[in-house]
């Protein structure tokens, strides 16, 4: 049934304060989130915004839909499980750059080969802002933030590389004080068919003092307006349009690329990949089956134990 009313804005916002530290990226990312929610009308009921542990964690709490607050590198098969258990909800994901590319590098991987129908939003700040400014695996050797007794040791991740090696099929950089251009490209990721990710850079004021809003406005610089084609027309223009858009997540001399790096429609969903194994997946997908009639469930014990016995292991 088509919603009489439109959605504003405020519709999507809750009376939970917003905590964030004053100044913070987040509330970039949290207001690009609201107008592309609006921009879209997404029904509240059938939209779901699931995150992991860290700042960005509190997303679901300041936005009006079902909210999903789950643990630490858990939010990814969290949120697939949702998709794939009805695959008519809009997700989007909310993760920190240390919860998703450190404990949740696998999820995050697995989500990029599978292809599933969701959106993920990585708020990128290169520390772990809620524990008190320890390098994320975005920082970046020999870098030393305030919180930092000395300069970090480690490589930094590629987010944008490491997205192009897993599959991912919509792979995009946005800057948190570009709420505006944040707000379209989160609207374009939630309309893509496919496993989409935002690397978004998200200034931490309080324990980052080396990526700070000055940096950033000094350097960012939009693909798009520049006349990057982010979009693979055919599945034989993949290895040439992939790697042109790694050598460009690399790029140095005072410039950061946002915008989208790559788009690749060819790839069918996991859920279209279900479908053609399951006819009636989705049509009737686990979500929407019965588990009980009148007050009885619809699998009897007998029932139950002899499908066991059947397909998984021999029972007494």
């Amino acid at each position: 049934m088509e919603r009489k009313i439109k959605l504003t804005i405020n519709d999507y916002k809750t009376n939970v304060w917003v905590d964030w530290c004053p100044g913070c990226g987040n509330y970039g990312i949290l207001s690009a989130m609201y107008q592309a929610f609006a921009d879209l009308q997404l029904e509240p009921e059938k939209t779901v915004v699931v995150s992991g542990i860290g700042c960005s964690g509190k997303t679901p709490h300041f936005i009006n839909v079902t909210g999903v607050h789950t643990l630490h590198g858990r939010a990814l098969p969290y949120a697939e499980g949702i998709k794939l258990a009805n695959p008519d909800l809009t997700v989007v994901v909310n993760v920190g750059d240390g919860d998703l590319l450190g404990i949740g590098a696998a999820h995050f991987v697995a989500l990029g080969r599978r292809n599933v129908d969701l959106v993920v939003i990585m708020h990128d700040n290169t520390v772990y802002g809620l524990t008190k400014g320890q390098a994320s695996p975005t920082l970046a050797r020999n870098l030393q933030p305030k919180a930092l007794p000395k300069p970090n040791i480690q490589d930094a991740v590629n987010p944008i590389g490491l997205a192009i090696a897993a599959g991912y099929t919509f792979i995009a950089r946005g800057y948190a004080a570009r709420v505006q251009h944040l707000k379209e490209l989160i609207k374009k990721a939630i309309l893509h068919k496919g496993a989409a990710f935002i690397d978004v850079l998200q200034p931490c004021v309080t324990y980052d003092n080396i990526h700070t809003y000055d940096y950033y406005n000094k350097r960012v610089y939009d693909l798009q307006e520049e006349g990057w084609d982010p979009v693979v027309k055919s599945p034989e223009e993949l290895p040439q349009k992939a790697s042109q858009a790694l050598a460009k997540s690399y790029e140095s001399d005072g410039r950061i690329p946002i915008g989208i790096f790559l788009v690749n429609p060819n790839v069918p969903t996991f859920e279209e990949r279900y479908a053609q194994r399951l006819p009636n997946y989705l049509k009737v997908p686990p979500a929407r089956e019965p588990i009980e009639v009148n007050g009885r469930p619809v699998i009897t014990t007998e029932k139950f134990k002899e499908i066991f016995r059947k397909y998984v292991i021999e029972l007494k």
